[in-house]
């Protein structure tokens, strides 16, 4: 946008009605994403990005197994080691969500998943810069078409590994399309390969243009929460309630009479609250719900399949 259509647009704001902020909107209208059939992403490479080991499972579980399901060969990158999420001592609380980890990338059945092993919570005191060049080296490597993660953009976030890593995506998706950028990756046999779609995901407020209807994946979902056992709202927290209960001399018929039925059930009635009520927004039993970056269009190329004629 040039200094001159800013200062235009300024004045007659100042002097009109406020337009909708659709208007301005550069990522497309809301979309209702469903399941489709066959594999009509085959070829394509999708990475889920989370700082920690629970963050995609709680949030994008459900679109991460849509895009394997449509045929995308799936990684899961996990930034932090966890360590300060969960029981114990440090070096049991790293070694209990390493565990948690890579049982979760199992559940999703991804071809790898790398853990980058920064300290929890101190994100904002790394060098940018560095995890950047972490992601830029991955996603030419693994030529990653779509990513998962947070939204660089999202409001209230309050965690400092969450907006850093965010950050740092959305900046390495544009800049491993560049041939400038580390030159050294080249003469590895990498080849500049930006990542064109983005569904970025937010605890709390963010600009929303993507539901995702993952009501097929509800018990996949579940699967993968079960498995964050160190840390989060998921894991076996059904389990404690129904002895906690128990101790008490109560019983709650959610929990049913073991275990797992008591983890299973707490993870659908509260921890995938949130999917069942952005999914009755859109006439969906569950979804959820992203703030998404597709391919710009090529103008040129379209205007030549248009209008294009023999010579």
């Amino acid at each position: 946008m040039t200094r001159r259509f800013f200062v235009s647009v300024a004045l007659a704001s100042a002097q009109t009605a406020p337009r909708p902020v659709e208007s301005f909107d550069e990522h497309g209208p809301l979309i209702i994403e469903r399941k489709r059939e066959g594999k009509p992403r085959a070829g394509q490479v999708v990475a889920a990005i989370q700082p920690h080991s629970d963050d995609i499972p709680i949030f994008a579980a459900g679109t991460f197994f849509k895009l394997m399901d449509e045929g995308a060969t799936g990684y899961l990158i996990r930034v932090t080691n966890d360590d300060m999420a969960g029981p114990g001592w440090y070096a049991e609380t790293v070694s209990t969500n390493e565990r948690d980890e890579y049982a979760v990338a199992k559940v999703f059945g991804v071809k790898k998943n790398y853990d980058l092993n920064y300290n929890n919570h101190t994100m904002d005191n790394i060098a940018r810069s560095e995890l950047r060049g972490r992601f830029i080296f991955l996603f030419r490597l693994l030529k990653v078409n779509t990513v998962i993660s947070y939204d660089p953009w999202g409001h209230y976030e309050e965690n400092p590994d969450h907006y850093v890593t965010a950050a740092c995506v959305e900046a390495a998706c544009w800049m491993a399309g560049g041939s400038k950028d580390y030159p050294e990756h080249f003469d590895a046999g990498l080849k500049p390969h930006g990542v064109r779609e983005k569904y970025y995901f937010s605890r709390f407020q963010q600009r929303v243009n993507r539901v995702v209807d993952t009501t097929p994946w509800v018990e996949k979902k579940i699967d993968v929460n079960a498995e964050n056992k160190a840390q989060g709202p998921a894991g076996e927290n059904g389990a404690r309630l129904r002895a906690r209960l128990a101790r008490e001399g109560k019983k709650l018929p959610l929990l049913g009479d073991n275990d797992t039925t008591a983890n299973r059930n707490y993870i659908r009635e509260f921890v995938m609250a949130q999917d069942r009520e952005t999914g009755r927004k859109y006439g969906l039993e569950y979804a959820e719900q992203f703030h998404y970056i597709g391919p710009e269009p090529n103008r040129v190329q379209e205007h030549i399949q248009r209008h294009a004629v023999p010579r």
